[in-house]
């Protein structure tokens, strides 16, 4: 999530889906990017908000607070090229 701007029916296609799984079944999302910076993704607040909501509501939020696995290769053999 925050990779692309969804268009406003993307966002509701995608609202419809995590109000239907509720209490039914997981769902897992993974970003990069903080709820407040995914106003870039879904651009209209009140369906940001809503779309927030349904997935933090007796959801689990697991922060790794690490760098991404493609960024930390890169600089490996980036140093390793250079030493």
């Amino acid at each position: 999530m925050g990779y692309m701007e969804l268009d406003r029916r993307g966002a509701e296609l995608l609202f419809q889906v995590l109000t239907e799984r509720e209490e039914k079944a997981s769902v897992a999302i993974a970003s990069n990017e903080s709820f407040s910076g995914w106003t870039k993704t879904f651009t209209d607040p009140r369906l940001c908000a809503a779309i927030v909501d349904r997935l933090t509501f007796g959801g689990n939020i697991i922060e790794t607070g690490t760098d991404s696995y493609r960024l930390a290769q890169t600089r490996a053999r980036a140093e390793h090229a250079a030493g």
